[in-house]
């Protein structure tokens, strides 16, 4: 059993300032693989302290000294890459090649991608021309309580930290506590970087407890969280009362629209799209619309597809799905596909219960349904498990009232040949993000939604000037 009580407050690991323990559970097994501490208020007026304690002095850091030790921590990351993959594996079930290379992967790029923005970044620029004595500064917004998700824990982790770091802002993180191991490595990395003390502080807990402490203190100037839209209503509510900035990047529900003259691979890719991560990703790609002429087929495919999708323990090399991460999260799973079945939708693969072979662990059968329409349960909430949802549409007005249809807005894809449609389509879908016929969004990107899904952006220059403040100054002196 693995026990790390300790939080990482002012460059140091502290003991909670009283006991209370709490259980990770590796849901492979479901039997508990560690222990940490839920911190208190106490603890987190501590971290909180020692970040605004070490503001000043961090947001007087030059620029090009914050990103020589982001340099530094990229360079720790590598080291400890191993590390970090087996954590997330045992803690939320990503399978450990996959977690090596997407989960692990995914913090690397974005801090590269930080400090390549960084570079070119004017933190100080005149307003323009017809304005000489006009100046534009950006600096930090100040102490950022920063709330991450354990779906996809590094990739936000470094999200959050990187960006913050460069901008000039002392931190708080709250890990989730259902995978908090990755977080405490990642602490011992920002040490091993040399940022120095109270810059990067981090204290365990749940959202009840030090989440909802971060959003509501007063020393915190700004909330980064990922996760639910039900839990991003209740911390804007909450930061509400002290009119503090807050960054939300939440659930989705994203329409796959595949048209007709779709190239042969477009339905595979959105099958196995769907099911990675287990169907843990806030963008995935949930419900396929398809075009009538070809939706026959394409729903053959799906069912063929994702019944070839295996599924076993995240300790075990190889191409197929883990776990999903709890036993709260796999029985709303379970209600999900059932209440599909029970509102008339087909199910061609999958349904409910363990897969054929697995009695424990949190294992959910890869499934699929068709000839659904959009006011369905399944269609209406995100599932976040390995169940896709298929809706047959006529034509491209149909499919756009269809996709945008929802309360979300965070990724919308596209599947034609056609040029002109798929540039039509991008303008129309509500959504923070659109990728088409396979094309993922390239490096520095910005990541986020819109409606329900959330507000500000996530990655690259965009990322850099959440955590920045807009400061106009006029009767700049030349020097």
């Amino acid at each position: 059993m693995i026990e790390k009580r300790d939080f990482y407050i002012n460059g140091k690991w502290v003991a909670p300032s009283a006991a209370h323990d709490f259980k990770v559970i590796d849901p492979s097994t479901e039997d508990p693989c560690a222990v940490i501490s839920l911190g208190s208020e106490a603890d987190t007026n501590a971290a909180v302290a020692a970040a605004k304690a070490a503001l000043p002095g961090w947001m007087a850091t030059p620029v090009e000294d914050r990103i020589a030790l982001v340099e530094k921590l990229v360079e720790a990351y590598a080291a400890r890459s191993e590390d970090l993959a087996q954590a997330m594996s045992l803690e939320m079930g990503a399978p450990i090649d996959m977690a090596r290379t997407q989960q692990s992967g995914a913090g690397t790029w974005h801090l590269k991608n930080f400090i390549r923005a960084a570079r070119a970044f004017q933190f100080d620029r005149p307003l323009g021309d017809h304005a000489p004595n006009d100046r534009i500064i950006y600096e930090a917004v100040g102490v950022a309580a920063l709330i991450t998700p354990w779906n996809w824990p590094m990739n936000q982790i470094t999200l959050k930290v990187g960006a913050a770091a460069i901008a000039g802002c002392t931190m708080v993180l709250k890990p989730s506590e259902q995978s908090p191991l990755n977080a405490m490595i990642f602490a011992e990395l920002m040490d091993e970087a040399g940022f120095p003390p109270g810059v990067f502080n981090l204290v365990n807990g749940d959202g009840a407890g030090v989440g909802s402490q971060l959003s509501a203190h007063p020393d915190v100037d700004m909330v980064s969280f990922t996760g639910s839209t039900r839990a991003g209503t209740a911390i804007s509510k909450n930061a509400a009362e002290t009119l503090k900035k807050v960054h939300l990047e939440l659930g989705g529900k994203g329409a796959n629209v595949v048209f007709a003259d779709a190239d042969e691979k477009a339905v595979k890719r959105g099958v196995l799209h769907m099911m990675n991560n287990t169907g843990q990703s806030c963008n995935a790609p949930s419900r396929m619309l398809v075009q009538r002429p070809i939706y026959d087929q394409a729903v053959a495919t799906a069912a063929e597809v994702a019944n070839k999708v295996s599924v076993g323990p995240a300790s075990q090399e190889g191409r197929h799905i883990g776990p999903v991460v709890n036993e709260v999260q796999w029985t709303k799973i379970q209600d999900l596909i059932q209440k599909g079945i029970d509102e008339g939708a087909r199910l061609v693969a999958g349904g409910t219960g363990r897969p054929e072979g697995l009695n424990k662990g949190f294992y959910v059968r890869p499934t699929v349904f068709a000839d659904a329409n959009n006011q369905m349960t399944i269609a209406r909430e995100e599932i976040f498990g390995p169940v896709l949802t298929m809706i047959p549409f006529d034509t491209e007005e149909e499919a756009v009232e269809i996709a945008n249809d929802t309360p979300y807005g965070l990724t919308n894809y596209v599947q034609t040949q056609d040029g002109a449609r798929a540039n039509r389509m991008a303008r129309v879908l509500r959504s923070g993000m659109v990728e088409m016929n396979g094309q993922s969004r390239s490096a520095g990107s910005p990541f986020g939604g819109m409606k329900q899904s959330g507000n500000g952006r996530e990655g690259g220059v965009w990322g850099l000037e959440d955590f920045l403040e807009v400061k106009a100054v006029g009767g700049w002196a030349s020097e």
